[in-house]
């Protein structure tokens, strides 16, 4: 298999007593695109700034591109693209004149910066706005143009922190859309540090879960589901028009794949070790219930967050501290 680009081991930031990152072991792949979750204070940050030289591990390394990020960060700074969370531009300047100047300070020869400018604003959905003052843009458009200031030297990978942050919903979708199709027509590899659950799920390959400096699990949605929900792997919500009966929920636990029940109204949520929703159907069609809506639940970040926390709460106070603060930030667009 090839070698990582990115490669973190052992990585570790303190800053006196506070250990800002904790042991970070990290292997992310070319082409990829990873999402860095957790709330703020979680390490992330820190994280990005060691992985391009920014600032050093207290131990551990970063490996970035085949470079040492803390021996060799200029290497790294000509590889790595980064967009911080608040991109700023000269805002007396237009988008194409703003975008030359950042290519020249990345030492694009005099003779293709500006043609190369252009096909870089083009390729984020700027084509129209180049001669446009960059006082005059939208959040949204900002984010397009500082996408632009780090796609023009080229890089091997971008690094996103909190890239959606201040943008409207359709400007969201519109962004996440333009990443992944950027990173898979160049072979980009992307690092999105996030805390926005919903929007990383939309365009991540794998995600980490990052709390109190410390990457508590990471993998692909499926697999991180399949190893918290792996006692009830198939759960079907059936809605009937009619109210159940008080002993249906005895006569569904008598089937023998069905491991648990639970009825709230008009709403039948069954989980058990196969899927045997048509079985299900024909028997409360046979119990005479009016059957409106049958779904096969899927587990996405929210309930793998919410599942994982619940199972780690109890292993140590500062955990607990740190989940609670992590739950109120991820769930409270929920309430």
């Amino acid at each position: 298999m090839e070698a990582p680009i990115i490669e973190l081991k052992g990585l570790t930031k303190c800053y006196r007593s506070l250990r800002a990152v904790d042991n970070l072991d990290l292997a992310i792949h070319k082409g990829e695109i990873f999402g860095l979750l957790g709330p703020n204070g979680a390490g992330k940050s820190t994280t990005i700034l060691m992985m391009l030289g920014l600032t050093e591990p207290t131990s551990g390394t970063a490996t970035v591109c085949g470079f040492n990020a803390t021996r060799d960060p200029i290497p790294v700074k000509r590889k790595v693209g980064y967009m911080p969370d608040n991109v700023g531009f000269y805002n007396n300047m237009t988008a194409l004149e703003n975008l030359v100047y950042i290519g020249r300070l990345n030492g694009i020869p005099e003779h293709e910066v500006k043609e190369r400018a252009r096909d870089t604003l083009e390729e984020v959905g700027l084509a129209g706005a180049l001669n446009k003052r960059a006082a005059t843009f939208s959040r949204g458009m900002k984010q397009r143009l500082g996408l632009a200031d780090v796609l023009i030297k080229r890089p091997e990978v971008i690094i996103l922190d909190e890239p959606t942050l201040g943008i409207d919903p359709s400007g969201v979708k519109d962004f996440l859309t333009l990443i992944k199709q950027l990173s898979r027509q160049q072979g980009l590899t992307v690092l999105l540090s996030s805390h926005h659950l919903h929007q990383v799920q939309q365009v991540c390959d794998r995600v980490g879960i990052f709390v109190g400096g410390k990457l508590l699990a990471e993998g692909n949605i499926d697999a991180l589901a399949g190893n918290l929900f792996s006692s009830e792997p198939f759960v079907v919500e059936i809605a009937v028009k009619n109210v159940a009966p008080d002993t249906l929920k005895t006569d569904l636990l008598a089937i023998d794949t069905v491991k648990k029940v639970h009825i709230n109204d008009q709403l039948l949520q069954i989980s058990g070790d196969t899927d045997i929703t048509p079985e299900l159907v024909r028997f409360l069609v046979q119990k005479g219930m009016d059957i409106t809506g049958v779904q096969r639940r899927t587990y996405g970040l929210d309930e793998i967050y919410e599942r994982y926390f619940e199972t780690n709460l109890n292993e140590n106070s500062s955990s607990e501290k740190s989940s609670g603060l992590f739950q109120r930030s991820f769930f409270r667009k929920r309430k």
